[in-house]
């Protein structure tokens, strides 16, 4: 089986060979080397290295059970015989990048290829699933993932980081007549159906965690509520967290570990209390905004602008999205 011959190979034209009986041919190199540019993956080079590399044995593994589960016995064959691939591993992996990145149609990245339409979405929906599981990377910790909300709490309770909290929405199409939410609307958004989902990172606007992926319909906290978050606030109390008036709720709750904007004085209040609310208002945003760097960082990425696929696979996009983004955050 083919899986990676062209990770190595990035110029020329086209790649051919024989394997026992069955010939095969692979994608144009030029097209490899060109979708392998940073301005087309969002990554550097290195960094596409290490993810092949990273992904290759997940996806023999679940690619060989799917054969499996399909033949219903274990292969007969040795290893190399039978059809190959006409996308070999590391061209999936770059298609789906570029899906990701740019939400470019499978169709236009076939004729680069020179394959079917199918063979790219095929592709897309291996690769995706494996990216949306990696987790998102530790700072100063090269091999670690933060997977879950129970592990950033962890991880901060255990490194000392202050937390940053807020959630995100992403405008979606709405569900097809006689579907439900076909109806509802976020307030103040223009009558768009959105998809909120909730980020978490250090003071330095690193993404530790991405998740709570609920209707944009849904406030703030209550989407992280559902994720536990008090729970874990009452088991590990040397963490504290920023977060916005979205968040009022729990600050109540957790007065010394999460802090939110103070409220606004009444309207009978004197000029020096304005001021100083006023200042404290600004002072916590100033110490909160790397949460909104972070948001606008995974937004830089085509697919989190303006979904325009299938809702049920929003949230692997993002969780990939918001994983791609750790990396490349985390070597800062």
């Amino acid at each position: 089986m083919l899986l990676c011959s062209g990770i190595h190979g990035i110029a020329g034209g086209q790649e051919t060979g024989r394997t026992g009986d069955h010939a095969w041919v692979s994608t144009p190199t030029w097209a490899r080397a060109a979708l392998s540019h940073p301005v087309f993956t969002g990554l550097s080079r290195q960094h596409l290295g290490e993810l092949i590399a990273e992904l290759v044995d997940p996806w023999t593994a679940a690619h060989q059970a799917a054969l499996c589960q399909r033949r219903g016995h274990p292969r007969q064959r040795a290893a190399g015989a039978g059809p190959h691939h006409q996308l070999v591993f590391c061209d999936r992996v770059l298609a789906t990048l570029v899906v990701l990145r740019f939400q470019l149609p499978h169709h236009a990245l076939a004729v680069l290829y020179g394959v079917d339409r199918a063979t790219i979405t095929r592709a897309v929906h291996e690769i995706r699933p494996l990216l949306a599981k990696r987790g998102f990377a530790i700072p100063g910790r090269p091999g670690l993932r933060l997977r879950t909300l129970a592990d950033v709490v962890a991880y901060a309770q255990a490194e000392g980081v202050e937390l940053r909290v807020d959630g995100t929405e992403t405008q979606v199409r709405r569900p097809r007549v006689n579907r439900w939410g076909r109806r509802a609307f976020v307030s103040g958004k223009k009558r768009q159906n959105t998809i909120k989902v909730t980020t978490v990172c250090d003071r330095q606007g690193r993404t530790l965690w991405a998740g709570a992926v609920r209707p944009g319909r849904m406030y703030d906290q209550t989407a992280i509520k559902i994720e536990g978050i008090e729970d874990l606030l009452r088991r590990h109390h040397g963490v504290h967290a920023k977060v916005d008036a979205g968040y009022r709720g729990l600050a109540k709750a957790f007065g010394g570990q999460v802090h939110a904007p103070p409220p606004k004085p009444a309207k009978a209040a004197s000029p020096e209390e304005l001021a100083a609310w006023h200042r404290a208002r600004t002072q916590q945003s100033s110490q909160r905004i790397c949460v909104e760097h972070a948001n606008a960082e995974h937004k830089q990425w085509r697919a989190l602008q303006r979904w325009i696929g299938r809702r049920e696979y929003y949230a692997q996009t993002h969780l990939a999205i918001a994983g791609l983004v750790s990396d490349r955050a985390a070597r800062r």
